[in-house]
């Protein structure tokens, strides 16, 4: 009687100990957790931010802006543009039958 009884105390304590290491682990991955979404949520507000920052640098007066300014384009106009005419590619002739065989 006395070994059945330390075997089921020794089963208690065993499951005690078990489950104070469960609380324990479910504690810590319900806070990682937490702070995994506001981490997420950052992110995504950062993203938003960057999208509309990268809209602003696309507009389309930003762009001639800068195409005038630093890079010193202008506006393509008849008269100072060139044409290139080129001559026609020449065709290779097609082998003849007698060629093929």
């Amino acid at each position: 009687m006395i070994r059945l009884n330390l075997v089921l105390l020794l089963a208690v304590l065993v499951s005690a100990f078990y489950l104070v290491h469960v609380q324990y682990d479910s504690r810590r991955l319900y806070t990682e957790l937490d702070r995994m979404r506001a981490q997420a949520q950052r992110l995504e507000a950062d993203h938003e931010q960057l999208v509309v920052q990268k809209r602003a640098q696309a507009t389309p007066g930003r762009v001639q802006q800068i195409a005038t300014a630093q890079l010193q384009m202008r506006p393509a106009n008849p008269a100072i543009t060139e044409y290139v005419k080129g001559a026609p590619l020449a065709l290779s002739p097609q082998p003849s039958a007698e060629a093929r065989e």
